[in-house]
């Protein structure tokens, strides 16, 4: 098997300017599976989709509590994931103690992204093959935040990272203009929608396979996982196959191209009647 002679470590550059130990790390979160948020002007939502190794195993945990105003979720390596969520919890903790407030967001996601960063810098140490959706709710509102074991942290209205989470952002991209003034039911919807885009054509969304956590203003953070109340969401949601997501969104798309063409026909008569009288045009 061919070995790159510049992934030895994640301090030695290719001859392109590329870190493949990076670059692995990102494809690991690309294997893992999907995550999704979303955020409000009132509220932020993840929702994550769990996997089992086998049907005799438990699923992974995917939505991690770090304190009462912010979560993660989770994809790529779960023992990275531990580490760093466990540090978040010392730094949200050392904030209450000291200052007697929660912690920023911004503050805590840049901790950990420079924690994350100075492993690409320190020869013997590998990037953290975990990224991360940091949702939460502080004095300044809702935030939602991407975190990369490259260190470079993003903040989003909505994003989705794991296996297959382009469908997810596509969907994201076409109702983006709705997420400000949705209430705290349509947004959890919006997300599981998206999360429902990921999966493969023979997979449904389960209580057993789907974690929902929700945080505002005025709302501390819930988890839903394995229980009644996720089972009322997914009822809420409906069809929980990707295969109604497609149905719906080829209806919508072949909706729009039939509304296009009726336009452009009423437009074309118009065109001709101008060609047709000279006297009708501009002369200035």
């Amino acid at each position: 098997m061919f070995r790159n002679q510049y992934d030895g470590d994640a301090t030695t550059w290719s001859p392109q300017g590329r870190l493949h130990q990076v670059e692995y790390a990102l494809e690991a979160i690309k294997q893992g599976s999907a995550a999704v948020g979303v955020v409000s002007n009132t509220h932020t939502v993840l929702v994550a989709l769990k996997r089992n190794a086998e049907e005799l195993s438990s699923y992974q945990k995917k939505i991690v509590r770090i304190d009462d105003h912010v979560g993660v979720a989770i994809a790529g390596l779960a023992p990275d994931a531990r580490v760093l969520s466990n540090f978040m919890r010392q730094q949200a903790l050392a904030s209450k103690m000291t200052f007697n407030r929660p912690i920023p967001i911004k503050r805590l996601v840049n901790m950990i992204a420079e924690r994350a960063q100075l492993n690409t810098q320190e020869y013997g140490k590998r990037p953290y093959g975990v990224g991360m959706l940091v949702g939460g709710c502080d004095e300044t509102g809702p935030h939602l935040y991407e975190f990369l074991p490259s260190g470079m942290v993003l903040e989003y209205l909505g994003t989705s990272m794991g296996a297959r989470s382009q469908s997810a952002r596509t969907y994201l991209e076409r109702n983006l203009q709705s997420f400000p003034a949705a209430t705290r039911e349509e947004l959890v919807l919006y997300a599981l929608r998206a999360l429902r885009d990921t999966l493969p054509q023979d997979h449904e969304l389960t209580r057993q396979n789907v974690s929902i956590c929700v945080v505002g203003k005025d709302e501390k953070f819930v988890l839903y996982d394995d229980d009644e109340e996720t089972v009322q969401w997914l009822e809420k949601l409906g069809d929980t196959s990707p295969a109604a997501a497609r149905s719906t969104a080829a209806a919508a798309a072949a909706a729009a191209t039939a509304t296009a063409a009726a336009t452009s026909q009423e437009q074309q008569p118009e065109q001709a009647t101008e060609e047709s009288n000279p006297d009708a045009m501009d002369t200035n």
